[in-house]
C-alpha cells in the first residue's frame, strides 16, 4: 500500500479499459500517478486497487476507486480509501463520497472508511442518451 508515484501509470493503465474512468478526470493515467492524490494496492509491482482524488475543489476532494475484479472483497480498497482520506486532511480539505444510492457496494466501502451519509441527491440530465456508448460493467454486491 502507497502513493502513486510517475512510474505507476503503466500499472494504473493495465487495470484495464473497464478501469479507465478513474483516471480519465486527470487526463489519464500519467496525469493521477504523479500528482499525488492517488493511493494504490500492490502485489509483486501488480497495481490490486486505485483510490484517488476524482474531483478536486477548493474546500473538498471526491473521492473514487476502483479494484481488479479478481481481487475484491480483500478490503484492497478500504486500505487505500483510509490512506488517501490521511492525505486530503492533510492538504486541509475535506473528503466526500459520492455514489448512487443503489450502488451497495460503494456505499458500504464509503461508510467503512468512515464516512457518514449527508444528503441524498437526485440527478437530472438533459437530452437523449445513447446507450451504444455506454461501456463498463454494473457492480453487484
Amino acid at each position: 500500500m502507497r502513493r502513486l508515484v510517475d512510474t505507476d501509470a503503466r500499472a494504473l493503465a493495465l487495470l484495464g479499459s473497464d478501469a479507465a474512468w478513474i483516471h480519465a478526470s486527470w487526463g489519464g493515467a500519467t496525469g493521477i500517478s504523479g500528482s499525488g492524490h492517488a493511493w494504490g494496492a500492490f502485489l509483486k509491482g501488480r497495481l490490486l486497487a486505485v483510490a484517488c482524488t476524482y474531483f478536486l475543489g477548493s474546500r473538498y476532494e471526491d473521492l473514487a476507486v476502483v479494484t481488479a475484479p479478481g481481487h475484491r472483497r480483500e478490503q484492497l480498497a478500504l486500505s487505500c480509501v483510509v490512506a488517501l482520506c490521511a492525505d486530503v486532511e492533510a492538504r486541509g480539505r475535506k473528503a466526500s463520497w459520492t455514489c448512487s444510492r443503489h450502488n451497495r457496494a460503494s456505499r458500504l466501502l464509503a461508510w467503512n472508511a468512515g464516512f457518514r451519509l449527508e444528503r441524498e441527491y437526485v440527478h437530472y440530465a438533459t437530452g437523449s442518451m445513447s446507450t451504444g456508448s455506454l461501456t463498463g460493467s454494473r457492480l453487484v454486491a
